[in-house]
């Protein structure tokens, strides 16, 4: 017990009478001090940078959410895209059904309707000639041609009737001539296109056959 008092008043006296003593003393508690703030912060940093991790986890876990939920939608977008285009592609393929319909109809009619003016007004009777072509010669490939044929003063007449002609329609009509000529052995008088409409260059072949050419009819 003495040798603790003895101790404990040296130290009293060496703080009270020795400077350099005093100020390491003080210098030391100080540091301590020091130290036992850094402890603090560094706990408290420990929790901040805990926290931030938390945060960061629940941030990446909502862009994981944010993207599977952008896939599904692209996905969604992409097929509904794509039954649309199906959608699309089905309408045109109906509208171009009853368009080419239409055109047929039309044609037919066409042709009808000025078979029904030769044989009325003109007083021609007008015959669907028809025969099978197994050589190719009027489209290239194995069909049945037909054509309108009559007799006028004792002369055959083919006769090509279309809403609409181009080149290759005035060429068409030369080859059904010939199988005509081919079939049946007797060559026609003449050839006669009627059309409301015709193009410069079926225009040009048809001087080039031979072809009489009736038109804005």
């Amino acid at each position: 017990m003495n040798t603790k008092q003895n101790l404990k008043s040296r130290l009293l006296k060496l703080l009270k009478e020795d400077e350099e003593f005093r100020y390491a003393v003080a210098g030391l508690i100080g540091l301590e001090e020091i130290l036992k703030r850094f402890d603090r912060h560094e706990e408290r940093f420990i929790s901040i940078e805990e926290e931030i991790k938390r945060l960061r986890e629940d941030m990446n876990k909502l862009r994981e959410d944010m993207n599977r939920g952008f896939e599904k939608y692209n996905r969604e977008f992409i097929k509904l895209r794509e039954d649309m285009n199906r959608g699309f592609e089905l309408v045109n393929r109906h509208i171009s059904a009853l368009g080419a319909r239409w055109e047929i109809m039309a044609e037919q009619a066409f042709r009808e309707g000025l078979r029904g003016v030769l044989e009325k007004e003109l007083g021609l009777k007008v015959e669907k000639w028809r025969a099978y072509d197994e050589s190719g010669k009027v489209f290239g490939y194995l069909s049945e041609v037909e054509v309108d044929a009559t007799i006028k003063d004792g002369k055959l007449i083919l006769i090509e009737a279309s809403s609409h002609m181009k080149a290759s329609d005035i060429l068409e009509f030369r080859r059904k001539a010939e199988l005509y000529e081919e079939k049946t052995g007797r060559k026609p008088d003449r050839l006669i296109a009627v059309t409301p409409y015709i193009d410069e260059k079926a225009l040009e072949a048809s001087k080039k056959l031979g072809i009489k050419v009736y038109t804005k009819v």
